[in-house]
């Protein structure tokens, strides 16, 4: 059920929509659904659907970071190291490496498309 004020959908720019989408299938466990462009017939733009939110992947030029004044958007893990490593396998980028913060530790990365991305622990 939609919660009145709630964080309800999230849509992120890629340079390469069919790369993103691997990536965050193999190291998030995403399934998305396509959409097609009208008039070229191809893919534009997939959506998500998790437990706690929705959104979409769509084509762009540019990329969302925190050296373009860029949202950061942040996942939870249980085991820091591991994420890690299933990113790097999946061809995403430490852009950041693990550092301590009130709270956690914490690593920041970019997915194939070069969107940053982080993700932290209190483990």
């Amino acid at each position: 059920m939609n919660q009145h004020h709630s964080l309800n959908y999230i849509e992120i720019a890629c340079r390469d929509l069919a790369a993103s989408k691997l990536f965050f299938c193999a190291v998030f466990n995403w399934a998305f659904i396509d959409y097609l462009d009208p008039e070229s017939g191809a893919v534009n733009y997939s959506t998500f659907s998790l437990d706690n939110i929705n959104g979409g992947f769509f084509s762009a030029d540019k990329v969302a970071s925190q050296n373009n004044d860029g949202t950061l958007i942040v996942f939870y893990s249980q085991n820091l190291n591991l994420t890690e490593t299933e990113i790097k396998s999946a061809g995403g980028v430490i852009s950041k490496p693990v550092f301590n913060f009130p709270g956690g530790r914490r690593f920041h990365f970019s997915d194939p498309s070069g969107n940053e991305f982080a993700v932290w622990s209190d483990q």
